[in-house]
Order: C-alpha cells, then sequence, then structure tokens
C-alpha cells in the first residue's frame, strides 16, 4: 500500500511538472477584427489561463493571437517569464479602444504595464500591429467589445 501511494504521489508530481511546462493550445476561440484585418484569438479568460498565456510556444501563426480577459478594468502588466516568442501587447478598453502598444522580449521579467485601466489585453506576435499600421486609438471589433 505504501509502494502505491508513493508511486501515485510522484505520478501526480510528474504530471504537474509537465503540464507546466506545456503550451496552452486548447483555449476557447473568437474572432477579432482591427480595420480590415481579421485576428484568430484563444481567449484566456480565468486566472490559471492568463498565468499561462503564451508561455513555452515556439511559433504562433501570423493573424493568430491571445486576447486575456480580465473580470474588470484595471491597470495590467505584462511580463515574459517562460515566454519564447517576441510579442507585442495591445492593452484595450472595454468598447476595444487600444490604450496603448508594448513590445516585448522574450523570457525576460521586464513589466509592460497598461496606461489606463483596461479588461483586456491582446498579445500579438511582435511586429503584427506595425506591419498593419495598427497604433493606438484604433478600435478593435469583436464580440469581447459589443455594446452591452
Amino acid at each position: 500500500m505504501k509502494t502505491l501511494l508513493i508511486t501515485l504521489t510522484c505520478w501526480l508530481l510528474a504530471s504537474v511538472a509537465w503540464a507546466q511546462g506545456a503550451p496552452q493550445l486548447d483555449l476557447p476561440r473568437t474572432k477579432l477584427s482591427a480595420g480590415m484585418y481579421l485576428i484568430d484569438t484563444q481567449v484566456a479568460a480565468t486566472p490559471a489561463q492568463r498565468e499561462i498565456g503564451l508561455m513555452h510556444r515556439s511559433a504562433m501563426p501570423q493573424g493568430e493571437g491571445m486576447l486575456f480577459v480580465f473580470e474588470r478594468p484595471g491597470e495590467q502588466c505584462f511580463w515574459m517569464k517562460n515566454t519564447l516568442l517576441p510579442l507585442t501587447a495591445a492593452f484595450v478598453a472595454d468598447d476595444g479602444t487600444i490604450v496603448n502598444l508594448e513590445d516585448m522580449k522574450p523570457q525576460t521579467l521586464d513589466s509592460h504595464c497598461s496606461k489606463k485601466p483596461v479588461r483586456y489585453v491582446l498579445e500579438m506576435n511582435q511586429g503584427w500591429f506595425e506591419k498593419k499600421g495598427i497604433k493606438a486609438g484604433i478600435k478593435l471589433g469583436g464580440a469581447p467589445f459589443a455594446e452591452k
């Protein structure tokens, strides 16, 4: 019995360690628009989903991103621990307006924060917003930003 308990404990600890090092690929998705561009986003809406975010990914297709959804507006700050991809974070107001954009370097602990309280943060491959001419003040469209 003691051996079985030790084996189960080791298996559980190994499973948790593996899960913490694996990318999150099965989140719900939603489509957003930025002008004439469509963005296929995964939605990180729970604290656990937001904590993992885009960690451990070695690639992300252009035109895809991750939308972080918080319960209420606040100063949102992001870092790049265990994140392998260079990303840009768009801090987005409730109505879809981009408040500010922040380029983030992989695997750093530098803090990148919203310039005012926001509920949404959209992470995309670094350079995507710039190549499309999307800047602070532009409004994103999609279900999360529909008038309530």
